[in-house]
């Protein structure tokens, strides 16, 4: 069962802003780099806290420029992601939660997801499970996915 935080309600999704926590967790979650490289065989080159828009191998960031380019990315394509495909009222941490998954599996995968489904069915519960199934890479389990799904399902369940 959800738990949501004492008094709160679920709000418009269009109202809902990303939580300074839940951006913090993004760059813990994907660690830092300061060259891009390329994080498992097959994956695409990654720089900073996770980036991957326009980055080849090479490139060279810094923590700063890191930041500013996460917030900006998770606030104008991740977030707008998540808010563009659901279409039901959210609590803040299932928000949050959402956020974060989209900003690891991508806005199309998340839009075209069974969570996206279940949720703008109505089906919270079984929207917040969906969240533990992507926990793969090339159809195989990864030990840091499958920890990641796991912290970002308790947040959605409103227990973290």
């Amino acid at each position: 069962m959800i738990k949501p935080s004492v008094n709160q309600a679920r709000s418009a999704i269009a109202a809902l802003v990303l939580t300074a926590s839940t951006l913090v967790g993004l760059a813990v979650h994907e660690g830092y780099e300061e060259e891009a490289y390329v994080p498992v065989s097959g994956d695409v080159p990654t720089i900073g806290f996770g980036t991957t828009a326009g980055v080849k191998m090479g490139d060279k960031t810094d923590p700063v420029r890191s930041l500013i380019r996460l917030m900006d990315e998770v606030e104008d394509v991740y977030a707008a992601g998540v808010k563009r495909c659901v279409k039901v009222s959210l609590y803040q941490h299932e928000y949050d939660a959402l956020v974060s998954l989209t900003y690891n599996i991508g806005v199309s995968a998340f839009c075209g997801s069974t969570l996206v489904r279940k949720l703008n069915s109505g089906d919270y519960e079984g929207a917040g499970k969906e969240i533990l199934r992507w926990n793969k890479f090339n159809g195989k389990p990864l030990k840091g996915l499958t920890i990641r799904r796991e912290t970002e399902y308790k947040l959605y369940m409103g227990l973290a």
